[in-house]
């Protein structure tokens, strides 16, 4: 359980750079050099392991691929856009729907059985989004209007919970070679995003703080905690694991608040509440 508090931590923190990272360095090239740092740090220590492994990496080169693709390059290039288009609140609270997310595609297309309290605790989850999305007030769910930054962040997450689902799957090898693997994959799969940047007129020197950003989502949120979530998953399984990530939420706002000086409303207390309740009765409910 302390690997998924430490990693819901780091989240959290992440969250907040995506925002203040705005002006800062662009969101594409973050993505870009956060994996490149990745490799550059972690391949030197497991390089001949890493070789020895590359036959079993190469038979599964597409789910590599689409891991990388889904878990990492696609879901944190839409956390860095969406963090021009939306509060960093917003952007940790709507990581709550990950874990309801795990446990409905789990359910849906993995078998996985889902238990009442699971399913309730999935519920109060998307009530959380939902009081996020109405700003407050449910009686308008039938005129909900995302703006963008929230919409990117929901298909991020949902993209995220495909990854957790999926990583049940994966090879039999050294969690920190097929993290490499994927580190590799989505640093390859991140420099299309980074020539339309350029093209498009995007791209601008990372000022000091932003390389400075880049170090601590490199170390931080991108390596040290995707270990974590592995060995989690590996420990207590992806729905468990998944119901954790509802702690994110509380450290991201948290951070945002104290470091970024943002406003925390009413219904982001309840959307809070919510996650949190969710945690709980879906942790219980997958004890029982």
């Amino acid at each position: 359980m302390t690997l998924l508090v430490l990693t819901a931590a780091m989240w959290g923190a992440n969250g907040v750079i995506s925002r203040a990272a705005v002006g800062q360095i662009p969101p594409l090239t973050l993505v870009t050099l956060r994996w490149l740092v990745v490799c550059a740090v972690l391949l030197p220590f497991v390089w001949k392991d890493f070789r020895k492994a590359a036959p079993m990496l190469r038979a599964r080169k597409t789910y590599l691929a689409l891991m990388a693709l889904s878990g990492y390059t696609g879901f944190n290039v839409l956390f860095y856009l969406a963090g021009a288009r939306t509060s960093a609140v917003n952007i940790v609270l709507l990581q709550g729907v990950i874990p309801a997310a795990v446990l409905a595609l789990g359910a849906l297309f993995k078998g996985l059985p889902a238990r009442p309290l699971q399913i309730a605790g999935m519920l109060l989850s998307f009530s959380g989004a939902g009081l996020i999305a109405t700003r407050g007030d449910f009686f308008a769910i039938g005129q909900i209007s995302l703006n963008a930054g929230d919409a990117m962040m929901l298909v991020a997450c949902l993209l995220y919970a495909l990854y957790t689902l999926a990583l049940r799957d994966r090879p039999p090898l050294a969690p920190l070679v097929f993290f490499s693997g994927m580190a590799l994959a989505a640093f390859v799969e991140s420099l299309p995003f980074l020539a339309y940047e350029i093209a498009s007129g995007g791209f601008f020197w990372p000022t000091t703080r932003g390389w400075l950003f880049v170090l601590f989502v490199a170390l931080f949120p991108s390596l040290i905690s995707q270990i974590f979530f592995m060995r989690a998953v590996e420990l207590i399984g992806p729905g468990r694991a998944g119901i954790f990530t509802n702690l994110t939420p509380l450290f991201g706002a948290v951070f945002a608040i104290a470091l970024l000086s943002e406003p925390f409303h009413l219904y982001h207390a309840g959307a809070m509440i919510l996650g949190l309740s969710g945690i709980a009765l879906a942790e219980w409910g997958g004890r029982n």
